[in-house]
């Protein structure tokens, strides 16, 4: 893995929120932008994977599941 650095500017609300979390969960700023982000980008492409199944799947239902939202 390479380390990268780089900077990320705050205002005094969003650093005050961010040292509130850090705090509650017991990790630095710098590890919980990271889980964070990391959370977010699984979050996205589990959804991504949904979508595809959906678009795929739910016009085979789309009379009985219209029935049923009547």
């Amino acid at each position: 893995m390479t380390i990268m650095a780089f900077t990320l500017r705050t205002d005094a609300e969003l650093d005050a929120a961010l040292a509130e979390l850090s705090s509650a969960r017991g990790m630095s700023k710098q590890e919980l932008i990271r889980h964070l982000i990391l959370a977010e980008a699984e979050r996205s492409h589990a959804r991504a994977d949904l979508d595809a199944v959906l678009d795929r799947e739910l016009p085979r239902y789309a009379v009985a599941l219209e029935r049923l939202g009547q």
